[in-house]
């Protein structure tokens, strides 16, 4: 009986293609939108993860704040760090596998007639561990450099693209601000970051040369802190905050001017961001399914009213009520699942385009595609039952005498 029933509701499509065609574009246009939002959502998403977790692993922040003195006080600047605090986070905290001092300026860097404005970064070789960067070309920092400040620096893929093209930059002096450097290393490319920011555009410097010759002070303004493992961040970071607050000399009264960011928590957050927008999205392209299904209800109606005699010659040599209701809603079923089909292709199609224009990654997940399909299924039944019930519910006699 269903499968006599799907014939003659295919036929009936068959018979009427055009109205048939528009009545399931509501559909098509519904499912792919939410198949095209929901996929770049998730796409979105693990870009944005995957950036945030190249920043380093199980990488902490430490960086200054802001002083809060007195009841109804103001805020004034905090003191910065020095290399001291560094030392003593990488030597008392257990759970520590690299702590790196960091300190930057936007400085103008300048080979023969090539010149680029770049940030260089003054650190050590526990910088590149924490911001799990590996050297492309050349070698790292040894210890005599760090300890006397050699001028020496490794660049990014930018800077090296920049000053350089397609020559090698090794061995060649590149000048910083005032600081004239030999090249010894070239960082491996890591792209934009999740916020759009270049991530090659840097060069990195020994910490005391960039403290002796660009910045002029002695001042750190930021650690960065490798944990050993994703399990003890969050206790490296309570221990992070004891330790700075033995250290900058603060009270139990006081507030930190200083604070600890695990990145752990920020891919966290930015994740659960992003999953309510793309439901949210999601959510606004599923009106359109509705809107769908009202059209499917409005042309059932019509089909109804237009083939009121066949259905009193059906019910007048014995057709049942259910018989009658199950051939339209048949018919209301067939028209979204067919709408959904389609709409899943042209999805596809538009997340296959999309997803390059956009930089993210292309996630396919068969569930969204049942869901997709088992959703304009339902919308066929709830929006085909009423026509579906007012056709089996017509007086046979009534309809024969229909014009």
């Amino acid at each position: 009986m269903i499968w006599n029933a799907i014939l003659l509701a295919f036929r009936d499509i068959r018979r009427n293609v055009m109205r048939s065609s528009l009545t399931m574009l509501g559909i098509v246009i519904g499912v792919a939108a939410v198949i095209t939002m929901v996929t770049l959502g998730r796409g979105a998403t693990e870009r944005v993860t995957a950036d945030i977790v190249s920043l380093g692993s199980n990488l902490l922040h430490v960086r200054q704040g802001q002083r809060f003195r007195g009841h109804g006080g103001v805020r004034s600047a905090a003191d910065p760090f020095d290399l001291q605090d560094v030392k003593a986070i990488a030597r008392e905290i257990s759970g520590v596998a690299a702590a790196a001092p960091v300190t930057s300026q936007t400085v103008l860097s300048v080979y023969g007639n090539e010149n680029w404005t770049t940030s260089v970064v003054g650190s050590d070789n526990a910088f590149f561990k924490t911001r799990k960067w590996s050297i492309e070309s050349g070698r790292q920092f040894i210890d005599s450099e760090l300890r006397v400040g050699k001028p020496v620096c490794i660049l990014g893929n930018t800077v090296r693209k920049e000053l350089f093209g397609a020559q090698s930059p090794l061995g060649a002096s590149i000048r910083l601000g005032k600081l004239s450097c030999q090249v010894i290393g070239v960082l491996e490319p890591k792209g934009l970051s999740t916020f759009g920011r270049d991530q090659d555009d840097i060069v990195v410097v020994p910490v005391r040369a960039f403290q002796r010759r660009i910045s002029g002070n002695q001042d750190i303004n930021a650690i960065y802190v490798s944990a050993q493992s994703g399990d003890v961040t969050e206790k490296v970071k309570q221990d992070i905050e004891l330790l700075m607050r033995q250290r900058r000399h603060i009270s139990a009264t006081e507030e930190d001017d200083f604070y600890v960011r695990d990145m752990k928590e920020l891919v966290a957050r930015v994740t659960s961001t992003t999953r309510v927008l793309t439901a949210l999205l999601g959510a606004v392209a599923a009106v359109s399914l509705v809107v769908g299904g009202i059209g499917i209800m409005n042309i059932m109606l019509v089909s109804v009213t237009e083939r009121t005699r066949e259905i009193g010659i059906r019910i007048a040599i014995g057709a049942l009520e259910r018989d009658v209701l199950r051939q339209f809603l048949v018919e209301a079923i067939v028209l979204s699942s067919l709408g959904g089909v389609v709409g899943i292709v042209l999805g596809l199609a538009s997340c296959a385009i999309g997803a390059p224009m956009l930089g993210v990654p292309f996630i396919f997940d068969p569930v969204i595609m049942v869901i997709a399909v088992a959703f304009s299924g339902a919308i066929g039944v709830i929006f085909g039952y009423f026509p579906a019930r007012k056709a089996a519910r017509l007086d046979p006699i009534e309809a024969l005498r229909h014009e």
